[in-house]
């Protein structure tokens, strides 16, 4: 027979209670005796049936997050906090990639609530709000991340993406450039609010959005260096040409600084170019890249510390929203 929370604590003399607390790392049982449970559980090769339990507590201890791209360190960097956080109090994550596709999304959605999980944590690709208006009120505890919808009364946490906008043309302002252009990202939040804080730094400073510097061609978390590579060509094709560009994300800007090469300008000297979301390789680039960190394990770590929250209250709390500030990354390619 498979061996049970109740063998392992009728062999060690303490509750049933006691083992279930050391298994999901509760901090209130003392170290002695968590030594002991552990290593009981480790001598009996335990496994814990998840299923009976939940259906017992009426908890998972499962925490669901779905992503628009895996690839994108961003949301690696962000799931990697969270799960860390969320392990801290035996909480588990799973994960599911949407890959910019709100159908996928949505069967993604029904594949995890069918998991009874005990909430979710999403970074949406949905164009409109009425999934989530549905699972506030009728789903687990929700907590959108990154990206949020204008009047929808959710629990959210991300960056200040306006303030993040209006950092980088600051920076860029400051160190002499005149005609600022932007690589812009998609109709979500973080895109509409990076191109409103760029367009309200350069009204700020007298400057105007000159014709055709803000891209058509639009950033997305999916193949945007490629992206950031076409819609500078059609900048370095205007007259007068930028000497400035922000970028949505960093591998927008990534892309845009290859175009800029590749057509024998240098950068920064002849076109200062700022990313944003500071990613762990920007200083290993040929020009490593001034970025808008994000904090991303911030990020992460907040979206769990509100998630437990949320299943720890005996009412339903008052919605939340989170936002990181995020911070300027100054490296060569705007040190001018």
């Amino acid at each position: 027979m498979p061996v049970t929370m109740k063998d392992i604590a009728r062999d060690l003399g303490v509750s049933v209670v006691t083992v279930s607390k050391v298994l999901r790392n509760h901090d209130d049982i003392s170290e002695a005796t968590r030594k002991r449970v552990l290593d009981r559980v480790k001598e009996l090769n335990y496994r814990p049936n998840l299923a009976a339990r939940g259906l017992v507590t009426g908890h998972t201890y499962l925490v669901g997050l779905v992503v628009p791209d895996l690839l994108h360190p961003f949301f690696a960097e962000v799931a990697k906090a969270l799960s860390k956080a969320l392990l801290k109090k035996g909480y588990y994550l799973i994960i599911s990639s949407s890959e910019e596709d709100a159908e996928l999304e949505a069967r993604e959605i029904d594949q995890l609530l069918g998991r009874r999980l005990d909430a979710l944590v999403i970074a949406t690709s949905m164009a409109t709000p009425g999934i989530f208006e549905r699972l506030e009120r009728q789903g687990p505890p929700l907590v959108l991340l990154d990206r949020s919808f204008p009047g929808l009364a959710t629990n959210f946490v991300g960056v200040d993406d306006e303030l993040a906008g209006a950092m980088a043309t600051e920076h860029l302002v400051a160190i002499g450039c005149k005609r600022i252009a932007h690589l812009r990202g998609p109709d979500h939040s973080p895109g509409v609010g990076r191109l409103e804080g760029y367009r309200a730094t350069l009204a700020k400073h007298g400057m105007k959005v000159l014709p055709g510097y803000v891209s058509a061609t639009r950033a997305s978390d999916v193949a945007s260096r490629e992206n950031g590579k076409t819609a500078m060509r059609e900048l370095l094709a205007l007259k007068p040409r930028p000497d400035g560009v922000f970028c949505f994300n960093d591998p927008t800007a990534m892309g845009a600084v290859d175009a800029i090469l590749e057509a024998g300008l240098r950068v920064p000297q002849d076109i200062a170019v700022v990313g944003c979301g500071n990613l762990h390789y920007n200083d290993s680039l040929r020009v490593p890249l001034s970025s808008i960190d994000q904090n991303t394990q911030q990020i992460g770590e907040r979206a769990a510390r509100l998630t437990l929250a949320l299943l720890e209250a005996k009412v339903p709390p008052k919605k939340k929203s989170i936002f990181v500030e995020p911070t300027l990354v100054v490296r060569a390619s705007s040190k001018r």
